[in-house]
């Protein structure tokens, strides 16, 4: 019996894990247009100098050695869902029995004018790193003799990520920008912007107010039910009226599928691909989606969290289904199982929620740094990782200062 030939868009969490999981069943083509896989969590490090680039990179063919997975660097152009055929820019067909689109994300905009155009987006390596080189080249130009300008980083969105980030740029300041030259690094605000009454609202109402406490000790104006109106290059303007500076403005509010995904011509609800309860598109019996691009929910009818955990449990249940269709086996319907949620504020500063187990503090601090070094791929990366944050624990520094856009 011959093995079905899979096709996977995109070789993110999701995306990587249907891989590995079908290897052994299945014709894999894992198709992306990168030849790297990023480990999102923790790009935010990357922009606040925390660590190096290519630490949270790691070569997609690395990952896939010793399986029969094939990959391909491309980008779709068209979908022949008729023909079982897909289309790359390239010019490429590509024949498959079973697609997977597992595309991930982009930054959106929410249509809120002048986010496109002054704000600055983190889902790539290349949005952090320009982040970083913004922010270090304001600081180099305050040093200047005589100067006294002032640099206000806005980060809008109070989820977990715009927390991690406001805590990484206010520990930046205060440890070694201001050992670098005191007088610039005074005139670094970092300030942190909320629609909802409360930061990480996915957490506990305790955790929320530890989490907001903890980043205006290091000195982080925290802003909540506060909507933006529109992004101007040095300030943003709110739905209530107010103007509040912004130098740079570093947009963590929500994300969307990616672009990509409309080339598709598959039906879209709110940002994401429609799919069933089995993950398949709707209307489509060969096609599925996963990870963030997909429009699954959850059990209260709620759409489920754009996280690595959700998109790598759908990879390794995806593969299953197409185990089971291959056996003539009836299909399941995807249930999520919430093993909980953590995120990071800074030094010994961190919130974890677990089945109604709620953390802070510097074992939960622990508890993420763990957690994190361990689903980083690849050995190198691992102690690259290790070694950055040992250095910076130990000597309060970052040497991951450099401004490498003009490169």
């Amino acid at each position: 019996m011959a093995m079905p030939k899979v096709v996977i868009l995109g070789a993110g969490f999701g995306g990587l894990t249907a891989a590995r999981a079908l290897s052994k069943q299945a014709e894999v083509v894992l198709i992306d247009r990168h030849n790297f896989q990023t480990f999102l969590p923790l790009l935010y490090q990357v922009s606040t100098a925390g660590l190096a680039a290519d630490h949270v990179a790691y070569p997609i063919r690395g990952a896939l050695r010793k399986t029969n997975v094939q990959f391909r660097m491309g980008t779709p152009e068209k979908l022949n869902a008729a023909a079982s055929e897909l289309t790359l820019t390239d010019g490429q067909v590509v024949k498959y029995d079973h697609l997977v689109i597992a595309l991930g994300s982009t930054t959106s905009d929410f249509g809120i004018p002048g986010v496109k155009e002054n704000a600055l987006g983190m889902k790539t390596v290349g949005e952090a790193l320009t982040i970083r080189s913004e922010v270090m080249r304001s600081y180099e130009d305050m040093c200047r003799q005589g100067n006294k300008d002032n640099l206000d980083i806005a980060i809008v969105g109070g989820g977990p990520t715009g927390v991690e980030m406001a805590g990484a740029f206010a520990e930046l300041v205060r440890g070694p920008l201001h050992s670098d030259y005191a007088d610039a690094a005074n005139r670094v605000r970092v300030s942190i912007i909320e629609a909802g009454p409360r930061l990480v609202p996915s957490f506990s109402e305790s955790l929320s107010n530890k989490t907001q406490k903890d980043l205006e000790k290091l000195g982080v104006t925290v802003l909540t039910n506060t909507s933006v109106k529109e992004v101007l290059p040095d300030s943003i303007l709110t739905l209530d009226g107010n103007t509040i500076q912004a130098n740079t403005t570093i947009w963590a509010a929500g994300v969307k599928g990616v672009p990509a995904m409309n080339l598709l011509h598959l039906p879209v609800t709110r940002g994401r691909i429609d799919v069933e309860s089995t993950l398949q598109v709707t209307g489509y019996e060969n096609v599925w989606a996963i990870g963030d691009i997909a429009g699954a929910v959850g059990a209260n009818g709620t759409p489920l969290p754009m996280v690595a955990p959700v998109a790598m449990q759908q990879g390794r249940f995806l593969a299953k289904q197409i185990q089971a269709l291959a056996a003539a086996k009836p299909l399941e319907n995807f249930k999520y199982k919430d093993k909980g949620s953590m995120a990071t504020i800074g030094r010994h500063k961190a919130i974890v929620e677990v089945k109604g187990i709620r953390i802070s503090g510097p074992i939960a601090w622990l508890a993420w740094l763990w957690l994190h070094l361990f689903y980083i791929l690849g050995g190198r990366n691992k102690i690259g990782t290790m070694a950055d944050w040992t250095w910076n624990y130990l000597t309060f520094d970052r040497g991951n200062r450099h401004i490498m856009d003009s490169f």
